[in-house]
């Protein structure tokens, strides 16, 4: 079973869920032969301290071979101290670590109007989680994808249905080394 906790990113915000990368993950994790269900616990606007909140209910409840973690982008775009976003990201790591699963975790960047000091050490922040905790890591979720106007919704912060199969090819490539060969 592959958990997935993430924000407005991955609960497929202004779109049919059915259609987000989530959903695509699912099926292309079906249609190759691998043995998952994929439960998506994701919520428009979660930040880490939700997700810190809510992690240990969801380990317990599903007992996950797999966590993809997708958050921290709401506690940046709120401008929260990067100690303290990367303290609950490290904290769900290691809870997950501990209930024996796997973690992919999922990389974001913020929008230059942040500063480039908070924007680079939000990006950092991601590389570092990963290096310290010998775990693989997408550097950004939607690489490719936010800077083509087409891809984005009018808001310009969520990926139309249209980026959904790039942004499931972007966490396919980090993902698939983690997962038992289909049998």
């Amino acid at each position: 079973m592959i958990l997935v906790l993430g924000d407005s990113l991955s609960a497929s915000f202004g779109i049919d869920q059915s259609n987000g990368w989530v959903s695509l993950l699912e099926q292309k994790l079906s249609h190759s032969n691998y043995d998952y269900r994929v439960v998506n616990a994701s919520i428009s606007g979660e930040t880490t301290q939700g997700g810190l909140q809510r992690l240990p209910k969801l380990l317990s409840k599903y007992q996950p071979q797999l966590v993809i973690l997708e958050l921290g982008g709401n506690d940046g775009l709120r401008g929260l101290g990067i100690d303290l976003i990367k303290s609950n990201l490290q904290t769900m790591i290691s809870k997950s670590s501990q209930s024996h699963a796997d973690i992919l975790l999922i990389g974001m960047r913020l929008p230059p109007n942040y500063g480039q000091f908070y924007t680079d050490a939000f990006s950092q922040m991601y590389v570092d989680l990963a290096n310290d905790n010998n775990i693989p890591a997408v550097p950004f979720l939607l690489a490719g994808i936010a800077t083509r106007e087409n891809l984005m919704q009018v808001d310009g912060i969520h990926p139309k249905e249209e980026a959904q199969s790039l942004m499931l090819d972007n966490v396919w490539k980090h993902l698939q080394p983690l997962l038992r060969q289909p049998g």
